[in-house]
């Protein structure tokens, strides 16, 4: 059994606790030790903890793979340590089991919001040809995919989720209006957006001027011009996006 976190009074702060689950558990010295990540870590709002898969085998060789069933190329995550490993680090009732992986469900704004809800987050790093399919199905809550593209390992996909989610977490970021104003920023938008174009000082560089609207003082004008500019953007770099609209 696991415990569940007891609830706090009406000034609780929200915490959430991040478990890595991984192979490498050397990579995340120092990520985690830089930006949004540290300043929840720093302000006692975010823990993360890394756990060596490894330490949940039962063989001398620490064995965690095994050549799939069925024939094929490459090595698949044994069950057994996987399992192990979860149940000793999961302590909140309801927490996230997270195994990420190229085949899951695309991570986007509104799973990082879910997410953001939980108290604590287990994530499953994946290596080789995956990880045997009755994790997904008996264990995970969720199988996420962070894009259309293939990486060596889970490790960098879950720093991705660790950050998105973090900033979530109620007095990690110093002005949180700041996350509204963000792309992707509204999960329940029938139509996201990608972010208006940023420009800052000089007024102009090597020919190249600030669009004037943006220095006229015009708050209205300013406005409309980056969600013009946005949807200009969006339709340019991101035109799956509009399907929506």
């Amino acid at each position: 059994m696991y415990r569940q976190k007891l609830a706090g009074g009406p000034d609780a702060k929200k915490v959430i606790a991040f478990d890595v689950i991984t192979i490498f558990p050397e990579f995340f010295k120092g990520p985690f030790d830089f930006g949004m990540i540290r300043r929840g870590r720093e302000k006692a709002l975010v823990e993360t903890r890394v756990h060596d898969l490894r330490d949940f085998t039962s063989d001398r060789h620490r064995t965690v793979d095994d050549r799939p069933f069925g024939g094929g190329e490459g090595m698949v995550f044994k069950p057994e340590p996987i399992f192990k490993a979860v149940e000793a680090v999961r302590k909140m009732d309801g927490a996230e089991v997270v195994v990420l992986s190229a085949g899951g469900r695309p991570f986007n704004q509104a799973e990082a919001l879910r997410l953001s809800k939980a108290e604590q987050v287990v994530l499953v790093c994946g290596r080789y040809e995956g990880i045997d399919e009755r994790v997904t199905e008996h264990l995970a809550t969720v199988d996420l995919s962070v894009g259309d593209f293939i990486l060596s390992g889970g490790e960098i996909a879950a720093l991705m989720v660790v950050d998105a989610v973090t900033r979530y977490v109620p007095g990690v970021v110093g002005k949180e209006e700041s996350i509204l104003r963000d792309s992707f920023s509204d999960p329940a938008a029938a139509t996201q957006l990608v972010e208006h174009p940023h420009y800052t000082r000089p007024v102009e560089f090597r020919g190249w001027k600030v669009p004037e609207v943006l220095i006229s003082g015009d708050h209205e004008a300013i406005r409309k011009w980056r969600h013009e500019a946005a949807l200009k953007k969006t339709e340019k770099n991101r035109p799956d996006l509009l399907e929506n609209l």
